[in-house]
């Protein structure tokens, strides 16, 4: 299993839009598991889970990990292809889950006393931004280099590319990319009613 992978094909969008697939992939990072189990943890019948499991093994968001005969018949366990995926919403991604997941983001900050819109406009304004900046972002030639890379995790790899994308951007397209994050930021505070409560502590003098 890969530490991270960048997905950018749109089937692959609109098959984790779906509550019961991401609760599969949730599942499979963790430990490699059979129809059956995942079914039960599940609960749900091991005829919906294959079928879901075989779009997910089309999109390459799941992979068989071995086979085991029990009695006269073949156990197949599966598991994800990556601790975690990276999905770009870029050309060809699914707009229906960029939505999707932009909203639940907006209305979890509600969580943290932020009251923030959800509405189709502020949605639909940030899936542009989003759309914007990922043109500024490593081609997938790149994202594959750095998913081969050895002895780094998830999060040193996101600092790899963080890093890569920054010192190989021109002058003009970082500014493009403040422009951007200035952009998304003025937007969401925008979308926001009353004041802003969460409590960021500050660093303690030296």
């Amino acid at each position: 299993m890969r530490t991270f992978k960048f997905v950018r094909d749109p089937n692959a969008f609109e098959l984790m839009a779906d509550d019961t697939r991401r609760r599969v992939i949730y599942l499979l990072r963790a430990k490699e598991m059979t129809v059956s189990q995942i079914a039960s943890e599940l609960q749900k019948t091991p005829q919906g889970i294959y079928h879901h499991i075989r779009k997910l093994l089309d999109a390459g968001l799941v992979e068989v990990a071995k086979e085991e005969r029990v009695d006269h018949f073949i156990e197949t366990y599966y598991r994800a292809t990556a601790e975690v995926f990276e999905f770009i919403h870029g050309e060809g991604g699914s707009e229906k889950y960029g939505e999707q997941r932009t909203r639940e983001a907006l209305q979890a900050l509600k969580q943290l006393g932020i009251d923030a819109r959800a509405d189709d406009e502020i949605i639909e304004r940030l899936l542009k931004i989003s759309k914007q900046m990922n043109e500024l972002a490593l081609t997938p030639e790149m994202e594959e280099r750095i998913q081969s890379l050895e002895g780094l995790d998830f999060i040193g790899k996101k600092h790899v590319a963080d890093y890569l994308n920054l010192l190989t951007m021109s002058d003009k397209q970082f500014e493009e990319w403040l422009n951007f994050e200035r952009t998304r930021r003025n937007l969401l505070k925008s979308a926001v009613s009353g004041p802003i409560q969460v409590q960021v502590q500050n660093p303690k003098p030296k």
